[in-house]
């Protein structure tokens, strides 16, 4: 037990590691302990060789009066473990003809010696619905599945070698992309070459061929402004929800939209890498220096939403006569039904096929449809 029992607690002595009186003063412990940890994120294998044991080392410590809090931890989060890349794996008889998996199972190759695994490479499959099927064959199913890495089945991904290639902030932003944080999710070095792809695709944005800074400006059009606005809205709850994959998905739509607009501002440029440096923080750093903005973008507040811009000014309303779709019309987003009615019963695609008609009955679904009966 003393190297658990040590382990157990180091959370408690981190916060008065100096202290030679005490393993932590009481006043040190109350301010960051006495509502306990906000938030202990391990694996699952963490369960029992910490997790556990902390719980009843904490406990120990309570009953004898030494910290203030009877629970060591008031939220947990379990992360997925990554496995290997998928791996696919095709069936032969000893004819040469393949067989679908969806004919095999495990104990099928086993127990019989007519049956051939052959290993496929990822150019030869490809996704079929809710399965994976040779591409000379959609009528033969492939089993696609990720294992756990290991030497031994020679899966083992090296961070070194991907940070190499790739860099830090891709391997970082790749792991987060993956999927929600709980889950159990296979590796993709071609999902790496993606995430790579956006963080120079927003540097090209930025700067031209020779890495000079290509925003100009202190203005920015009006939807691109609304735009960042319900970015830094979304990015900043979904990492308060842990949420990472859905913030950087957010990110590159974003980028995507930067790189149709009409300019880029300093401001906006700015803003956007205060936001992507939680996720990509080298990469964010650079383009903040490269742009002139003060300090470290790490140590920047964060961005303040307008809520007024997180609403889009006009809103563009689909009109349906008697049931079919025949016009769009564009609106102020805060119009009156009335008016929107208005201005359907106004557009000449509808005037064209109410066919000088009053219609029977005017249908307005806010912000999503007119529909006129005649």
């Amino acid at each position: 037990m003393p190297q658990w029992a040590g382990s157990c607690w180091y959370y408690i002595r981190y916060l008065d590691a100096k202290n030679e009186s005490a393993f932590v003063s009481a006043d040190v412990e109350k301010y960051w302990l006495g509502n306990g940890v906000d938030l202990y994120v391990g694996g699952v294998e963490h369960a029992v060789l910490h997790l556990l044991y902390s719980r009843f080392w904490h406990k120990v410590l309570f009953d004898r009066g030494l910290v203030s809090s009877n629970e060591p931890f008031k939220k947990l989060v379990n992360q997925g473990l990554i496995l290997g890349e998928v791996e696919y794996t095709g069936f032969k008889d000893k004819s040469d003809q393949w067989i679908s998996a969806a004919d095999v199972d495990e104990s099928t190759v086993e127990n019989n010696p007519n049956i051939d695994a052959v290993k496929l490479e990822e150019a030869q499959v490809e996704k079929k619905g809710e399965h994976f099927v040779l591409k000379s064959n959609h009528a033969i199913r492939v089993d696609a599945r990720s294992f756990k890495m290991s030497k031994s089945r020679g899966n083992v991904v090296n961070p070194d070698d991907v940070i190499q290639e790739y860099g830090a902030d891709s391997l970082r932003l790749f792991e987060m992309f993956m999927g929600p944080l709980e889950q159990v999710k296979p590796w993709s070095t071609a999902g790496v070459e993606g995430v790579y792809r956006f963080l120079q695709r927003v540097w090209r944005n930025l700067f031209d061929e020779n890495d000079a800074v290509k925003v100009v400006g202190t203005t920015q059009d009006e939807a691109t402004v609304r735009a960042m606005h319900r970015l830094v809205k979304r990015v900043g709850d979904d990492i308060e929800r842990l949420a990472f994959n859905t913030a950087i998905a957010a990110m590159m739509e974003f980028n995507n939209l930067l790189g149709k607009a009409p300019s880029i501002s300093t401001e906006t440029a700015l803003t956007f890498a205060r936001v992507l440096e939680p996720f990509a923080p080298h990469f964010a750093e650079e383009v903040h220096a490269r742009l002139g903005g003060s300090g470290s973008v790490s140590l920047k507040a964060w961005p303040v939403v307008d809520a007024g811009m997180l609403v889009d000014a006009t809103i563009e309303v689909p009109v349906q006569v008697n049931g079919k779709l025949r016009s769009r019309v564009v609106v102020a987003s805060d119009a009156s039904d009335e008016a929107v009615i208005a201005a359907a019963l106004a557009d000449a695609e509808v005037v064209k096929f109410l066919g000088g008609k009053e219609p029977k009955k005017k249908i307005y679904v806010k912000g999503r449809m007119v529909n006129l009966v005649v």
